[in-house]
């Protein structure tokens, strides 16, 4: 029977593939392609080689293919060939930003360019202009800069390419990157200190401004509603406070604080949570050098394990119930996941060699971090097998403290 293969097997709309149709012996053969149809196999053609190209794939192209040969001297054909599959994906990818708030210098931004295919993929990220030379390079789809400067605001896109000559994807649309270095005047105040909640848990916010508070109102964000004030059901005595007293799902988005005069404080994300396992994680950055503490909460509490994880990485096992690291680093920057039945995790100190190795059982429920740096800024979430995982949750690092 023959071998049909195909190189590559998923490509970008505009890429070339191409089907190679192997028979033994291999000389005297007339090639019949076929394409599976709607009603059945459609001829696409016949050739004296034994390869099919499509130099420019469409999404027309998509679909299985077999083939079979033919000696037109004899009349002789071989059996069909096994089926390949043809996936054909758009090549316009989409770059998002963690965090996809306007930062502060200092602070660190990830960037992904994200396609449906990967294999073989280099990443090219440009600034301002899709015109000059890529700022970066990329083996991975992310792109992160840990230390931003005013000058690294503005319009960033990004595309892939692969292949010997190099096929190009399409250029993403843009992301803008906005950095100042002007602390905000005002912030978002949360009674429980956490950014998630259980459903049906009261809820109060409000603005903690420096200075006269007058004018400055409590916004929050949905990608259901837009920008409006505080959700209608809830409590609202000043306009710079809000509060609910059993908050459900669609209660979660991004809160601010904002003057007349469109002044805007940092931006808050609560999450209202169904399941029954929320991560508790500091609302505001974490000054370099202060403790950083996580705590997994069940719903309906019980001593009972807990997964955290960092980046998606589970952490270093320890029998004792704690792992300490009495110095950390940028290496534990990202998202962590603890084992517990105590719910506890210690972090005093760590290093670059540290970086997403970590998994820890204990029985506190906690994870603490008694001095950070920006290596643990990132996403963090928790779980457990029987209850479920908490939402993910962005810990921010700031400066040492003076």
């Amino acid at each position: 029977m023959p071998e049909l293969t195909v190189q590559p097997s998923r490509v970008f709309s505009g890429e070339t593939v191409t089907l190679t149709c192997a028979i033994q012996p291999s000389s005297g053969w007339t090639y019949k392609w076929f394409k599976r149809g709607l009603y059945g196999l459609m001829s696409l053609k016949t050739s004296e080689t034994n390869t099919y190209t499509i130099s420019r794939a469409t999404m027309s192209d998509q679909g299985e293919y077999r083939c079979y040969g033919v000696r037109e001297s004899s009349g002789i054909h071989s059996p069909h060939s096994n089926t390949v599959q043809i996936t054909v994906e758009a090549s316009k990818p989409k770059v998002t930003l963690s965090p996809d708030h306007q930062l502060l210098t200092g602070d660190s931004v990830t960037l992904r360019c994200e396609l449906g295919a990967s294999s073989g993929l280099v990443f090219y990220w440009y600034r301002d202009t899709q015109t000059s030379d890529p700022v970066a390079q990329t083996d991975g789809n992310s792109y992160s800069i840990s230390s931003v400067k005013v000058s690294d605001g503005g319009q960033y896109w990004c595309r892939a390419g692969r292949g010997d000559p190099v096929f190009y994807t399409q250029y993403s649309d843009a992301a803008e990157i906005k950095v100042t270095d002007v602390s905000p005047k005002a912030s978002v105040s949360i009674h429980s200190n956490w950014t998630q909640i259980f459903t049906s848990e009261s809820l109060s916010l409000s603005c903690g401004v420096q200075g006269n508070s007058t004018g400055w109102r409590l916004r929050w964000f949905t990608g259901r509603r837009g920008a409006s004030k505080c959700p209608t059901r809830w409590r609202s005595e000043t306009g710079s406070s809000c509060s609910i007293s059993s908050a459900s799902p669609s209660d979660s988005g991004v809160y601010w604080c904002q003057s007349e005069s469109g002044e805007q404080s940092n931006r808050v994300n609560i999450t209202v949570h169904n399941g029954d396992v929320i991560l508790e994680s500091p609302v505001h950055p974490v000054p370099e050098g202060d403790p950083l503490t996580l705590r997994c909460r069940y719903r309906y509490p019980s001593n009972i394990s807990a997964d955290f994880y960092k980046d998606g990485t589970l952490l270093q096992t320890s029998t004792t119930g704690e792992m300490s690291i009495p110095a950390v680093s940028r290496s534990h920057e990202g998202l962590y996941k603890q084992t517990s039945t105590t719910g506890e995790m210690s972090i005093p100190a760590v290093s670059k060699a540290h970086e997403g190795l970590y998994k820890q059982t204990s029985t506190t429920g906690e994870m603490t971090i008694p001095a950070v740096s920006r290596s643990h800024e990132g996403l963090y979430k928790c779980s457990n097998p029987e209850r479920g995982e908490s939402p993910e949750s962005w810990v921010t690092v700031r400066g040492w403290r003076v």
